[in-house]
């Protein structure tokens, strides 16, 4: 088995902002019993794919992650690594479990070793998307941009430092090793956080919980967060209700004893099937137009699954479209900026909305 990659300042600095909000659903723990903390990585030459669980450990006493799930997927070749070689007798598959929260910690002290390591001065992502180099032939309509944009890094002062990450042992124990170099010779810096290797037949008890098919799929542009108003609501109220309608109208409010309060959010893009869209103007059918759906929500839970709204730099989401499905889920699903690099997406279960709730 073996795993071995380069990586830039601008990939390290991405990894660790989807990583971060990640982390926060679960708990690090220093015991080698109790690596992963509910989170597994699962690598092959095409995608790197992270699976997480809020309340994973048994250590994890956060009652507002429990019952989450986060699952991202990563373009690997000509995305998130510079290059990397993967090598397994499982078809070039690798699954471990891996705690992220320490895995956060060595890529925030990479960067620090790297200066800015592609950050402002401010400690806050860039603006700019990340793109990559490759070649002609395995790169998408999106080449010649993601290759110009590429060597706009080679003038950051961050591409003087190559990062190499890849699986090794330490000490006996298997660990994700990251080792970043300067390219002159004047520093290395090298972290190791020990990992569990699984099996690949494991990886289909990580995958992403199934869901019935959401009743309202609304699409938000990443200048109009949410976070901000649940983090205010939630400090009034423990629970928040959700409506949303697929004519493109979304709501926030709470219903507490001293104040009743409403968010509206309007001129959304509604977004369905192919089964639900006029196949003449590509509007969606007025049976679809007219759908809606009320959930009712922990208001720390919902808080939980929006914190990337607060690490991530504007230009590294292109969009996000939230999904509802009565009575058991709410969906986030975040493409990343460009999208063919990938997406990560929240799971958040819902109360049960009897009658008696919609009076």
């Amino acid at each position: 088995m073996r795993f071995k990659s380069r990586m830039a300042g601008e990939h390290i600095s991405l990894l660790h902002s989807i990583i971060t909000p990640i982390s926060r659903l679960t708990s690090s723990s220093s015991s080698s019993q109790s690596i992963g903390s509910g989170s597994t990585i699962y690598l092959d030459p095409t995608v790197l794919r992270i699976s997480s669980r809020g309340g994973g450990s048994a250590t994890n006493t956060d009652d507002n992650a429990s019952g989450i799930a986060c699952f991202a997927e990563l373009t690997a070749k000509n995305g998130i690594f510079l290059e990397h070689k993967i090598e397994s007798i499982a078809g070039n598959v690798i699954v471990f479990d891996v705690d992220l929260v320490q895995l956060r910690m060595a890529l925030a002290a990479t960067l620090s070793s790297m200066g800015s390591g592609g950050w402002s001065s401010e400690g806050k992502q860039p603006s700019a998307p990340l793109h990559n180099s490759g070649d002609v032939e395995d790169n998408n309509k999106n080449s010649a941009s993601l290759r110009n944009s590429f060597g706009q890094y080679n003038n950051n002062k961050s591409s003087s430092f190559i990062v190499v990450m890849k699986l090794a042992k330490r000490s006996g124990l298997p660990c994700l090793c990251l080792d970043a170099s300067c390219i002159n010779g004047t520093l290395d810096v090298h972290h190791a956080v020990p990992v569990r290797i699984l099996r690949a037949e494991e990886w289909p008890n990580h995958l992403p919980p199934l869901v019935n098919n959401p009743d309202v799929q609304l699409e938000f542009t990443i200048d109009r967060p949410l976070r901000p108003v649940i983090e205010r609501l939630k400090s009034i109220s423990p629970i928040i209700y959700v409506d949303g309608s697929m004519s493109g109208e979304f709501v926030l409010r709470i219903d507490c004893d001293s104040v009743s309060i409403k968010t509206f959010y309007d001129k959304l893009v509604p977004r369905a099937d192919e089964d639900s869209v006029d196949k003449e103007d590509g509007a969606i059918t007025d049976d679809i137009a007219t759908k809606t759906c009320t959930l009712k929500m922990d208001s720390k839970k919902l808080s939980s699954c929006l914190q990337w709204q607060q690490t991530m730099g504007r230009g590294a989401v292109n969009s996000y479209i939230v999904c509802m499905i009565r009575n058991e889920m709410m969906v986030v699903h975040v493409m990343l900026n460009p999208e063919e690099l990938g997406f990560f997406t929240y799971y958040v279960p819902v109360h049960y909305l009897g009658g008696d709730d919609l009076d």
